[in-house]
């Protein structure tokens, strides 16, 4: 409910109002979860913008994906995090059999909760999207009839750069692009989902600008 009065009056008006928020290809977004969407990273906006996208209803189903020792680094943090962005932590040092974060996504996913994940592991400082990490690939193993949406979020960085506090007014947008249902061999399914991002990316730019 905290989280649910959260994006309802202060989140959803906010990212609409002030930072302008247009969606393109919201009728991708499948119907039913749980699924996956995967999308480029630039600012703590991204997180903030994809879950605007869903109904209020919704959210208590969708998790995104975050490191551990940063947003688990005082109570505070862990607190607000946890219970107004139902951030699902995993581990990025000192991983072990039990805390392994396949292990903890697949599990997250056997309960019927989406996932959000930003494959690239950290924002990019240039807007350009990086080599994306394999972890992805790993999970649609364990969970191959799971649905991935690939996204691309434009000008989150430049609202709110990291290293930043406080977002600028800036008209950012988001490309949702078809699901998929990813087979083969890992490597090959990692890249398919960073080359499905950056082709959002190229439509975007010779698309939607233009237009």
């Amino acid at each position: 409910m905290f989280q649910k009065l959260f994006f309802l009056i202060f989140v959803k008006p906010f990212m609409a109002l002030f930072i302008g928020l247009r969606v393109y290809g919201r009728h991708n977004l499948p119907k039913t979860h749980p699924f996956i969407i995967v999308a480029n990273h630039s600012s703590h906006l991204d997180t903030l913008s994809l879950l605007s996208v869903f109904p209020i209803k919704e959210l208590p189903m969708i998790q995104p994906v975050a490191a551990g020792d940063y947003f688990n680094r005082n109570h505070l943090i862990a607190f607000l995090t946890h219970k107004l962005f139902n951030i699902l932590t995993i581990p990025r040092s000192g991983i072990t059999r039990e805390n392994n974060p396949v292990k903890i996504m697949k599990k997250a996913i056997t309960q019927g909760k989406s996932l959000i994940i930003f494959p690239e592991g950290t924002r990019s400082l240039t807007g350009e999207i990086g080599r994306f990490r394999p972890g992805v690939a790993h999970l649609v193993k364990e969970t191959p009839d799971v649905k991935v949406v690939p996204a691309y979020l434009a000008n989150m960085g430049r609202s709110l750069p990291k290293g930043e506090y406080l977002p600028l007014p800036f008209f950012c947008e988001i490309v949702i692009g078809e699901p998929l249902v990813l087979e083969g061999e890992k490597p090959e399914m990692t890249q398919l989902l960073e080359n499905r991002v950056k082709g959002l990316k190229l439509s975007y730019e010779e698309y939607y600008q233009e237009g």
